[in-house]
């Protein structure tokens, strides 16, 4: 694509995003993000709809394009979600994030490993029982891929939503790091089911992680301490509101480039410069500017992102045996994510405390977004690959806008606030 396409394809989403959320505003009153995935959901089935009555229109054809031409896995693996998890971390007390270190890594960690294991193993069964073909290899993937709450939707969510202190740090936690050891897991399994078993063992796994995940979190550090320290040394909003920037966009791309997790490392560094940064390296005029910035450039980039996932329904090939198998899959991937918050927290309650409700809560709470989508069609180009995206997209569709809506109901009615 050229400069001027990107502008003009980048200027569509914005405006589209604008006009949808002017009329989500004044009458659907929907959370922001859950009413733009609503509104540009409604776009689509009139699109397909209207491709179907007037085939000579080509409206769905134009819209997959225009999907295509964006290249969601990419916008969002690389682009987008650097400056989100960025925002999102910025706003977590790392405090209360490390008094409660040992839930949110094993629910990160170990609740991850064991949904993707549950999902794959009762996928496998309803994929048979549906007639759709799909090897135990590619339900491991799709496994892995819905397993991770993803940190975009769940930190949306949490600004609408009041959630005592201590169970919105575990939420929040759990989901900015498990994406990042999710994508580890799928990109093992993808290479596994992709017939690449000759070139993987458990040291080469155990390689990989340590790389992805120790790197990720020591170069995050280490470029988090960097910026505090330049900060530090100046006091102009403007300059550090730039400082912040680099840092997000460099980390990133340095991560990318020496393998290792790109959205641990700027959690990390964000956590950093959010509370040590905030409390000994800004003027309270500079804690100002660079919460009006990055809460606004969040918002953009969620409206956009959001926009995104409602119009990729358009690109999704649907039949009656993956709608019945997709249907049955919200209730596997909820039963999973079940299994993952109550085992740990069973274990770990005789040393840990944990708020009253926590299990339902962490469960319905446990929101799948865009990530998932994007993993999904950044699959190489095997049958299963539009099976997979199919069910995604139906289970992510589900979990933004049943679960999104529902859930401050699950905290009332559970939780005392």
């Amino acid at each position: 694509m050229t400069v001027t396409s990107i502008f003009n394809l980048v200027a569509m989403l914005v405006m589209l995003a604008a006009a949808f959320g002017y009329a989500n505003h004044r009458w659907l009153r929907l959370p922001h993000t859950i009413g733009l995935v609503v509104i540009a959901l409604v776009v689509s089935i009139v699109v397909l709809v209207t491709d179907e009555l007037i085939p000579t229109l080509g409206l769905a054809a134009t819209v997959r394009g225009l999907l295509t031409d964006v290249e969601f896995e990419d916008v969002l693996m690389k682009a987008l979600l650097s400056f989100l998890l960025f925002a999102g971390a910025l706003h977590v007390d790392l405090e209360a994030l490390l008094q409660r270190w040992l839930v949110i890594g094993v629910m990160a960690t170990l609740g991850v490993i064991t949904s993707t294991i549950i999902v794959a193993g009762l996928m496998y069964l309803v994929f048979d029982f549906f007639g759709v073909p799909m090897g135990f290899p590619y339900c491991l993937v799709f496994g892995a891929l819905i397993s991770p709450t993803d940190p975009v939707a769940v930190m949306g969510i949490l600004k609408e939503v009041r959630v005592p202190k201590m169970l919105e740090t575990k939420i929040a936690g759990e989901s900015l790091f498990n994406d990042g050891v999710g994508v580890v897991l799928f990109s093992i399994l993808v290479t596994l089911a992709s017939g690449g078993t000759d070139t993987v063992d458990l040291a080469d796994v155990a390689s990989l992680l340590a790389l992805e995940v120790v790197g990720g979190i020591g170069l995050g550090f280490g470029a988090g301490y960097v910026a505090y320290r330049a900060m530090r040394a100046i006091d102009q909003h403007s300059l550090e509101v730039l400082i912040t920037l680099a840092l997000v966009m460099g980390t990133y791309s340095v991560a990318s480039r020496l393998h290792m997790s790109g959205p641990l490392a700027v959690v990390v560094a964000g956590l950093f410069v959010g509370n040590h940064g905030k409390r000994f390296a800004m003027s309270e005029s500079t804690r100002r500017h660079i919460d009006t910035f990055w809460t606004l450039l969040d918002e953009v980039l969620n409206s956009v992102l959001f926009l995104a996932i409602g119009f990729e329904v358009v690109a999704i090939s649907l039949t009656g045996q993956v709608v019945g198998a997709s249907i049955i899959a919200i209730l596997v991937v909820l039963f999973a994510r079940l299994l993952a918050v109550a085992l740990p927290i069973t274990v770990l309650k005789f040393r840990e405390q944990f708020t009253t409700g926590a299990i339902p809560v962490l469960t319905w709470g446990g929101l799948r977004g865009g990530i998932s989508v994007a993993l999904a069609l950044a699959l190489p180009p095997t049958p299963e690959k539009q099976i997979i995206l199919a069910v995604t997209y139906v289970v992510v569709l589900f979990s933004i806008v049943v679960q999104g809506l529902t859930v401050e109901r699950v905290v009332r009615a559970m939780v005392r606030v």
